[in-house]
């Protein structure tokens, strides 16, 4: 088989996205445009991908990863000087050279895969991957040779009216034979009024020069469709948003309503889990099976056991345990386990806190900073006070207990196994095993004084 490289142009400032955020890093559903890119050229079966950068490429390389090369493009120069660019950390030890946009986040393994294969099958000099629109508007046109070689491709600028009746449209990704593409990067000239060297001007001198020139057409035109501003943005993140909820729902995953359901792109849900409107998943949640998710619940990098349901709610860098139910309006911050069977309910917060096995958190109440032992029962307006102001300080609950409403425990704190805190306690000491702590003022009740003083108010 022979060896191919992927070369990936992302070095544009993309001017027309009117963002500080270089053009390559514009998330869809939570992954950089350019990295879908990527990864279509490495699950086609390419074995190493240059991409070349230009603005903004400390930032652009960061944000795309160490698992491909780099090149630089000091000036933007037009795409043929960017592809001559990308050229530079390829050896001599590969024999094609597959060349493709950084804005096309759609575009797919299998359609590279088609590419290559007929690049190489074929015996093409060039191969450029082509789509058929009902309206090719202002792309290139593809003409054909009567033996369905491809003869030139001709603006749409330059096209004479019959030309621009083709619908057949260049698409921007080509493979090439690599030693014949440095040829004719060498003889390129910047001969237009935007002095850039365009990498279609390859395809016509090798046309020129006799060379075999093929073309793959994409089975689907919405494959190469590119990011040109946010609203491009916003289209193809809906194209995307879509394939991913088909996937979840191919999976087993029920989503009531996927026009209003957005799950970032390496979500995971089991079979049997419902998601209801307005859910948001993120970044790496993984939620597991006969889950109920929603309504209006996001969830971010968060991992769900089994049977569990969350609605009304947000969670963030934390994990629920099996038939645990959340919500509604909780807010679960960083760094949060929750074991089995816990219930956490309405208007309450935790934060950096475990919450083990069966622990009820009814109504309005924070825990930050703490660990609750099991089958402990945290009353309304529990709180527990976790900062002095400069430091953060640790709580600890033991199995059993019971927390009256209205607790607050000043950290730091240990509540022994078993033990019961008293409805409106403020507790600043540790309590043993099986004890009782009441902190509060001993009630005083005089009798009759309400009416003394109606009438004295009444005079």
């Amino acid at each position: 088989m022979p060896k191919m490289v992927g070369i990936i142009l992302a070095a544009g400032k993309g001017t027309r996205m009117k963002s500080k955020l270089p053009k390559a890093l514009h998330p869809i559903c939570g992954k950089p445009m350019t990295r879908y890119v990527v990864d279509a050229c490495i699950e086609s079966g390419i074995g190493n991908c240059v991409v070349v950068i230009g603005h903004g490429a400390d930032q652009v390389r960061t944000g795309l990863g160490e698992d491909v090369l780099y090149a630089i493009q000091e000036e933007q120069l037009g795409t043929g000087d960017a592809c001559k660019q990308g050229l530079g950390p390829v050896d001599d030890t590969i024999d094609s050279v597959l060349v493709t946009p950084g804005d096309t986040p759609l575009i797919t393994s299998d359609i590279l895969s088609a590419l290559s294969n007929a690049h190489n099958t074929q015996g093409n000099s060039a191969t450029v991957l082509t789509a058929v629109l009902d309206d090719a508007g202002s792309y290139g046109r593809i003409v054909r040779n009567a033996d369905d070689s491809v003869e030139s491709i001709v603006e749409a600028k330059d096209a004479s009216d019959e030309q621009k009746k083709i619908r057949e449209i260049n698409t921007g990704i080509y493979c090439f034979k690599l030693d014949e593409l440095k040829k004719y990067l060498g003889n390129l000239t910047p001969a237009n009024a935007q002095k850039e060297y365009y990498l279609t001007d390859v395809i016509g001198m090798m046309v020129a020069d006799g060379l075999k020139v093929g073309a793959v057409v994409s089975p689907d035109p919405e494959i190469i469709l590119g990011v040109n501003n946010r609203v491009d943005l916003a289209s193809l993140t809906t194209i995307i948003r879509r394939r991913i909820l088909n996937r979840l729902m191919l999976d087993g995953v029920t989503i009531v309503d996927p026009s209003s359901t957005y799950v970032d792109w390496d979500v995971q849900a089991g079979a049997d889990t419902i998601i209801y409107p307005g859910s948001v998943l993120e970044k790496g949640t993984k939620i597991g099976e006969d889950c109920i998710v929603g309504p209006y619940t996001r969830l971010i990098n968060v991992e769900i056991g089994n049977g569990v349901t969350v609605s009304y709610s947000t969670a963030t860098d934390s994990s629920i345990g099996d038939e645990s139910r959340v919500g509604p309006f909780a807010n679960i911050r960083a760094n949060c386990k929750l074991g089995r069977k816990v219930k956490m309910g309405d208007f309450v917060e935790t934060k950096n806190t475990v919450l083990e096995d069966r622990v009820s958190m009814g109504h309005l109440a924070y825990v930050g900073d703490a660990v609750i032992g099991e089958h402990t029962n945290i009353g309304a307006g529990v709180i527990t006070c976790n900062y002095d102001g400069f430091d953060k300080h640790r709580t600890i609950v033991g199995k059993e207990v019971f927390l009256g409403s209205d607790v607050t425990l000043v950290a730091p704190i240990n509540i022994a196994d078993e033990s019961f805190i008293a409805a409106g306690s403020t507790i600043t000491d540790d309590v043993p095993e099986n004890a009782l702590a009441i902190a509060r003022s001993k009630q005083i009740v005089k009798e009759g004084w309400a009416k003394t003083f109606r009438e004295k108010k009444k005079k």
